[in-house]
């Protein structure tokens, strides 16, 4: 009688795809049960094949209410946990066993193993734990951010997102996280980006002064980096937002990836050749210069492309809403 074998692999995302690969003709033909656990996303991490014929639970951290349970057993357990020991844990210490871990059950307890056999017996041989034991004992922060992991990318994703909603406390909120993290490289692009992306010409200052505060952060490092980062972090946020100039982009992108182009109007042509005039190439260009406004009406995009519009103005921001009036009355 043949017997199914159960094969559990912690971290199975340190696998690499030669290894997944030997797996899945013994996962399909049912001689084993594949039961990957792993910290990263499985959709990033584990190959196509592998992932369609699993079924996929994803485990969410503890809450604090689930934590003090799980130490609380762990401290009256005279046959698992620590119950047969003289402890005694102060109110903020058990706090921070409960919330440092960030809903890692096994770093807290960990930590509280640490700390019961680390900690020297008063002389009623009580072993009391106070907050800095706790502390040095967890030795973790106070939050989960793995630079290579999901924490990072919903970090990141969060902070982005907060800027745009203009949401000043949430913006900080999300930078603190990566300034703990020591991460000033995402930080940066982020912030670069969302000037651009997010704000535009809402207030197109955003983006030199996000710069010129990255480069502050860059040189002066941390821990005083976090102020010029805070400044511009502030301003991005409460700036008028505005994504205009990049949607317009993207549009004229899409028109040239579907083969949408048409030929460059004639006048428009280089005629810096000899023969171009013969050609008729840029004959009939007017230069605006020449002209008293600066501006003459004639034709830019190919034919097939004349009436399109690709750029579409905001009212956000004094700026851009000057643009809208000069742009309309071009169009005009």
């Amino acid at each position: 009688m043949s017997r199914e074998l159960v094969l559990i692999l912690d971290e199975v995302h340190r696998l690499d795809k030669a290894k997944q690969d030997f797996l899945l003709p013994h996962v399909e033909s049912n001689l084993i049960t594949l039961i990957g656990c792993t910290t990263s996303n499985p959709y990033h991490s584990i190959n196509p094949a592998v992932r369609s014929r699993s079924h996929i639970f994803e485990l969410y951290r503890l809450e604090a209410e689930d934590m003090y349970q799980a130490i609380d057993r762990a401290l009256n357990d005279e046959e698992n946990g620590l119950g047969d020991m003289p402890l005694t844990i102060e109110d903020e210490a058990l706090e921070h066993f409960a919330n440092a871990a960030n809903g890692d059950l096994r770093a807290a307890l960990n930590g509280l193993e640490l700390a019961a056999f680390s900690t020297p017996r008063t002389n009623d041989e009580t072993i009391v734990i106070d907050v800095a034991t706790a502390e040095a004992c967890m030795q973790k922060k106070s939050f989960s951010h793995d630079n290579g992991g999901d924490a990072h990318y919903d970090v990141l994703s969060a902070f982005q997102k907060s800027i745009r909603g203009s949401d000043v406390d949430a913006s900080l909120h999300y930078l603190a996280r990566l300034i703990e993290a020591g991460d000033l490289d995402s930080i940066a692009r982020r912030m670069l980006v969302c000037a651009y992306e997010d704000i535009g010409l809402a207030n197109p200052q955003a983006g030199p002064r996000v710069l010129a505060a990255v480069e502050t952060a860059e040189r002066i490092g941390f821990p005083e980096a976090r102020i010029p980062l805070s400044v511009a972090i502030v301003e991005l946020c409460l700036s008028p937002k505005s994504n205009t100039a990049y949607k317009a982009m993207d549009a004229a992108l899409s028109d040239i990836r579907a083969g949408d182009t048409g030929d460059v109007p004639i006048h428009l042509k280089d005629a810096h050749y000899k023969g171009a005039e013969t050609l008729g190439r840029g004959v009939d260009y007017k230069y605006p210069h020449a002209y008293e406004s600066g501006w003459v009406e004639q034709q830019y995009l190919p034919n097939k492309l004349k009436q399109k519009q690709y750029y579409h103005p905001k009212d956000t921001g004094k700026f851009e809403k000057s643009l809208k009036q000069i742009y309309e009355k071009i169009k005009k």
